[in-house]
């Protein structure tokens, strides 16, 4: 498994390797990998004949300092973890190598109205930070195609109109959330949780399995409901962002008829989680 931690170096490995033939896989990550992550990994091994990694905790995407400072990074466990699976490459780079001239004044990717609400309206800028470091890893890794997980449903989207849009020639495939035994989302932060907040967090996707239950039994008071599930999550101990049933393809109001998701942001102490589930 090779490391690197330029963008040139892994550019031109991965032109050797198209050179060649073979398909590649990306997977890009913030690092402090857990099983859903290593899923991903796996997915793409089954889907190319080279797989590439990323770990960059990207500063951009972040509107909350202190949120970036104390994101956890695990890089040493991160190779360790990989290079016990079917990787061919880790890209690592530091923020000179993805932001040369400073974050600042880096050319950004913008992509509206599918980033205006949600997550979009809680996290000021938080979609052009994630449409901006997608761009350049893409560009560092010339993937033949993407792997993203759901858990992080609005993101899946917003990269996906972004190739559609920019007529990048690579696949974007979402692989389901993976889950804790007790239901919890797998995620980095569930690290920053106490014992205690670790015990409550399961009541966020209990929550959305309410909603998701009461509209296959027929509810169609979508407010109410929302109403609802945020009346059960303040009692449960959290600060709700939002709780929103959407069209599943584009996030918009429901119609009538289509798939939906319903997805939800709630605090608990000072982590933020979210998660979504398919209706």
């Amino acid at each position: 498994m090779q490391v690197f931690d330029q963008v040139r170096d892994m550019q031109l490995q991965s032109l050797s390797w198209r050179a060649a033939g073979w398909r590649i896989a990306f997977v890009p990550t913030m690092g402090n990998l857990h099983e859903g992550h290593l899923d991903l990994v796996r997915e793409a091994a089954r889907r190319a004949d080279q797989v590439v990694v990323s770990v960059f905790v990207n500063p951009l995407q972040f509107n909350d300092v202190a949120d970036f400072q104390r994101y956890p990074r695990t890089l040493n466990d991160d190779l360790r973890q990989l290079s016990k699976l079917n990787v061919a490459a880790v890209f690592t780079p530091g923020e000179a190598a993805m932001y040369p001239e400073g974050r600042e004044s880096v050319t950004r990717v913008e992509v509206p109205q599918l980033t205006d609400e949600l997550e979009g309206a809680h996290r000021p800028g938080h979609f052009t930070g994630v449409a901006t470091v997608v761009t350049k890893l893409f560009q560092a890794v010339l993937p033949d195609v993407a792997l993203f997980g759901e858990k992080d449903y609005q993101q899946l989207l917003v990269v996906r109109k972004l190739v559609a849009d920019l007529n990048l020639p690579l696949e974007i495939v979402g692989r389901p959330t993976r889950r804790e035994p007790d239901g919890l989302a797998m995620s980095s932060r569930n690290r920053q949780l106490s014992a205690d907040e670790r015990r409550q967090a399961t009541r966020l996707y209990a929550t959305l399995q309410w909603v998701a239950e009461q509209v296959r039994a027929g509810q169609r008071h979508f407010a109410e409901l929302e109403a609802g599930a945020w009346e059960q999550l303040v009692t449960a101990g959290f600060e709700p962002e939002y709780i929103s049933i959407r069209s599943a393809a584009d996030l918009r109001l429901p119609a009538g008829g289509e798939p939906l998701v319903v997805l939800g942001a709630a605090r608990l102490g000072r982590v933020r989680l979210i998660d979504n589930l398919r209706i």
